[in-house]
C-alpha cells in the first residue's frame, strides 16, 4: 500500500461522493451519461471548469489507466508535478474523452495531470492508503506521546537512590 498527498485522498472521496450523488438512488444511469457528456463536451470546447473534481467526474469511466505504479508515485505530490508524464500513463475510450483531455491538456497541463491522478485514485482504492488525520488518532498520538513523557518524568524523578542515604555520617 502507498501512501499518497492528503489532498489526492480528498479529492478522491469526494469525487466518490460525487459521483454517487449523480447516479442518485436508485441509480439513473442514463442521466448520469447525461452530466459525463455534457462535461466533456464543455471541456472539448474549452468552457469547462477549473475544477479538478468536475474534469475527474468527466473523464473517470473513459480512461484507462496504462501505468499504475507511476500513477501512485505522481500521487505524493499534489502542487507540484509535470503533467507530461502523467498524460502518457493514460488511454481514452472514446474520442469525446480524448477531445476533452487534448484540450484541457493545452490550456491547463496541471488540472489535467491532477484530475488524472484524482479520476484513477478514485478507480483503484485498494492499491493507496490515507494517512488518518482525524480528531481521534490526533488524540491517539497524543495519548502515546503522554505515556512516554511520563515514563520519562518517573525516571526522572527516582533519583533518591543515586545519593548517599546515610549522608554525612561516613566522614
Amino acid at each position: 500500500m502507498k501512501n499518497i498527498h492528503p489532498e489526492f485522498a480528498y479529492q478522491s472521496r469526494e469525487l466518490g461522493i460525487q459521483i454517487e450523488d449523480t447516479l442518485g438512488d436508485p441509480p439513473d444511469r442514463k442521466n448520469y451519461a447525461r452530466v459525463v457528456d455534457s462535461l466533456l463536451g464543455e471541456y472539448a470546447n474549452g468552457f469547462g471548469l477549473d475544477d479538478v473534481n468536475m474534469l475527474s467526474f468527466a473523464l473517470a469511466d473513459r480512461l484507462h489507466f496504462d501505468d499504475a505504479a507511476g500513477l501512485l508515485a505522481q500521487a505524493a505530490q499534489y502542487d507540484e508535478g509535470d503533467a507530461a508524464p502523467v498524460l502518457r500513463m493514460v488511454g481514452c475510450n472514446d474520442d469525446a474523452a480524448k477531445a476533452a483531455l487534448d484540450a484541457v491538456a493545452e490550456a491547463n497541463p496541471e488540472l489535467a495531470r491532477k484530475a488524472i491522478i484524482t479520476a484513477f485514485l478514485h478507480l483503484n482504492r485498494k492499491r493507496w492508503t490515507d494517512e488518518d488525520h482525524s480528531l481521534e488518532a490526533l488524540q491517539k498520538d497524543e495519548g502515546d506521546d503522554e505515556d512516554e513523557d511520563e515514563d520519562q518524568d518517573m525516571h526522572g524523578r527516582n533519583i533518591e537512590h543515586l545519593f548517599d542515604t546515610s549522608g554525612d555520617e561516613n566522614v
